[in-house]
């Protein structure tokens, strides 16, 4: 019998370590190049980044509507396609498998907030825990309701936050349910489907600043709303500040 090697499972821990740690580096070297991260990630990396964005409250720094039309454009030059599908096939496979991704994270992120209750809010600010987004987030959800759900999918930061937000409100799960089906479904339908058809028309160079233009325009909300909550914070300490020496007149 050949003896055990001491050590034998230490060193295998560490390899598996050793392996887990450069993926994570990889990934992250290739976040800001789209195309390059899904050519080598593939579907694994596009369903874990659909999932992470909307499902855990660290995901709000993934690019999700530009990922999305990147993966739109990459469908149909054939540069996704493990299951050797036609493009158009593929490209539906991929829409509902990113669908399924985008309901079951919201649905995970309306759990975490219900659990955890109002006491989230008072949670400290971090890198991996954005507060004020988490606050501007839950004003936009008492402008505009249940449709938040289905709004905030177009929207960054907010649609990490947004059913979190609905589940520290208690809203009943089968209202919040047909609003995250619809939200999910047509916004993955629609950023790959424009990605799978502008790349019939426009350059590379082109595309990507369509890219551009969607984040800017995905963005821009989140920025008008959290600068007009500062603004709006700022006109109440004002006038409390105001208010005491108006009494002492």
């Amino acid at each position: 019998m050949v003896p055990r090697r001491a050590g034998g499972g230490d060193f295998r821990a560490r390899l598996r370590y050793s392996g887990g740690v450069d993926l994570i580096r990889e990934f992250f070297s290739r976040l800001r190049e789209l195309e390059s991260l899904l050519t080598w990630g593939g579907y694994p990396v596009l369903m874990f980044i659909i999932f992470a964005e909307t499902g855990l409250l660290v995901g709000f720094f993934l690019p999700g509507d530009s990922l999305l039309v990147t993966a739109g454009v990459l469908v149909n030059k054939g540069l996704i396609n493990p299951f050797g599908l036609s493009t158009f096939q593929n490209l539906l496979l991929m829409n509902v498998t990113l669908m399924t991704m985008a309901i079951v994270g919201d649905a995970l992120g309306f759990a975490l907030g219900r659990r955890a209750g109002p006491r989230i809010f008072n949670r400290e600010q971090s890198f991996f825990f954005r507060r004020d987004h988490l606050i501007a987030t839950k004003a936009f959800y008492e402008k505009h309701g249940g449709k938040t759900i289905i709004i905030a999918r177009f929207m960054p930061f907010a649609r990490t936050f947004a059913p979190v937000v609905a589940g520290v409100g208690q809203m009943q799960y089968r209202r919040f349910a047909m609003f995250n089906i619809v939200g999910g479904v047509s916004w993955i339908f629609s950023m790959t489907f424009l990605g799978y058809f502008i790349s019939n028309w426009l350059n590379p160079k082109q595309i990507e600043h369509v890219v551009y233009l969607i984040i800017f325009i995905s963005v821009a909300p989140v920025a008008f709303g959290a600068i007009r909550h500062q603004l709006a914070q700022r006109k109440l300490a004002a006038a409390a500040a105001a208010a005491p020496a108006q009494k002492s007149e």
